[in-house]
């Protein structure tokens, strides 16, 4: 009856549109009154212990950087290097929208904060080029969910702290994965640009325009080679690697590409600040209320189910992308990801699947939640920019669906794309 009031009341407040992180801590509330073994101060004392970890510094640090970098010109750098190798083949800007998307994935660790910073620049230079608006913008909102996939990736960070994983295998088991479903989707780019007879560009590949892309784009490459190879070098820990890209980032915006003045930094400062403090108390309620469903035995109840449909590991695992496809409809990913890593790690570990990949199966699943309604935040993103209504992006962005479907089926079934690295 607890597990029913706690989740009773959450989807109540849901409906209501509650905001999620505020939903998450109302329902651990009305559970407190109702059992008599669940106390306020519990509550209480679970939302300053969640957030008291020094992990989680590395969030708010990956967010101010992705905001500087956005900020700071590197869309357009990125984008114009990209173009210079994939512009003339036919789809040739969509395909170097989605690159640009893999370049930014690389800083921001955030779907909507990539489909807000390449967006804005590449949907109307798409349409510019000829592009339908509805494809284009499908485009830029569906390539944005591999922010969270590509390392850096908040919610990588999340699933390291909630399953006690290494945060940098997961970085390491997601470059392969963000790579594959990137070239997936500039295949479909391809065809669809040849079947409705989008060209590419009529300026020809050449060394110095080449070498002139990349000297432009040279400062914002840097980002995340300094960013993973300090990690994997051994040189500093996620956190430390954050700061070190605020401080780089900053560096670049102000002195190199100088598109950024200093009087423009305390709005970035602000900007980045509500959307950690945002992330933060999702973060502090998702894991009072993933405590009192293990205190409710909640995690051995799903496993023992999961385990009596079948005892193949590819059944279980197709049942837990199932219903973390449904999750993702409803549920921020951040929520998500605290929420159910304790309750399907374990049944994920019982049929023997590495943690390492189940992490990244995991969090490919709900990115697939950015571009699905009713929550969908890239679509809602990718409206605001574009103009178009919500139906009409849903539509425009099922072929991306199917495509990040199959991409996920792959490397459900092939480890050795997440492991390679490990």
């Amino acid at each position: 009856m607890t597990t029913f009031v706690l989740f009773g009341s959450f989807f109540l407040f849901m409906i209501l549109t509650v905001p999620i992180g505020i939903a998450l801590g109302l329902a651990g509330l009305v559970t407190a009154v109702y059992s008599p073994s669940i106390s306020a101060t519990f509550l209480a004392q679970g939302l300053v212990t969640s957030t008291d970890n020094f992990a989680l510094m590395a969030i708010p640090f990956f967010i101010l950087a992705g905001e500087i970098m956005g900020k700071g010109g590197i869309s357009t750098r990125l984008f114009d290097l990209a173009n210079v190798f994939v512009g003339r083949f036919t789809g040739g800007f969509a395909m170097a929208a989605v690159i640009t998307c893999m370049f930014f994935a690389a800083i921001s660790g955030s779907g909507p904060a990539t489909v807000a910073a390449v967006g804005g620049i590449m949907i109307p230079a798409m349409v510019a080029q000829g592009y339908d608006k509805k494809f284009a913008t499908a485009v830029i909102v569906t390539a944005g969910s591999l922010g969270i996939i590509i390392p850096p990736s908040i919610p990588m960070v999340l699933y390291g702290i909630s399953g006690n994983q290494s945060i940098g295998d997961l970085f390491l088991g997601g470059i392969i994965p963000g790579i594959f479903i990137g070239v997936c989707m500039m295949i479909w780019c391809y065809y669809y640009s040849k079947k409705k007879g989008f060209k590419g560009s009529s300026e020809k590949f050449t060394i110095k325009s080449m070498l002139k892309a990349i000297n432009e784009a040279k400062w914002s490459l840097l980002v995340p080679v300094i960013i993973l190879g300090g990690i994997y070098g051994g040189i500093f820990t996620p956190t430390e690697a954050a700061v070190v890209g605020v401080v780089y980032a900053a560096f670049v915006s102000f002195f190199l590409h100088k598109e950024i003045k200093i009087k423009e930094f305390p709005k970035i400062i602000a900007d980045s600040a509500l959307s950690s403090v945002a992330i933060l108390i999702i973060i502090g309620t998702a894991n009072t209320f993933g405590t009192i469903l293990t205190m409710e035995k909640i995690p051995q109840a799903v496993a023992n189910a999961f385990l009596s449909v079948s005892d193949n590991p590819i059944v279980i695992v197709l049942l837990i992308i199932v219903l973390l496809l449904i999750i993702g409809c409803f549920i921020d990913t951040s929520a998500a990801v605290i929420i159910f890593t304790p309750i399907l790690l374990p049944v994920a570990l019982g049929i023997g699947v590495d943690p390492i990949h189940f992490g990244v199966i995991m969090i490919v699943t709900l990115a697939i939640g950015f571009i699905t309604p009713p929550l969908g935040v890239n679509l809602f993103v990718g409206s605001g920019i574009s103009g178009l209504g919500i139906p009409t992006l849903v539509r425009a962005t099922t072929p991306f669906f199917v495509v990040m479907l199959i991409s996920l089926a792959v490397i459900a079934v092939l480890p050795q794309l997440t492991l390679l690295f490990l």
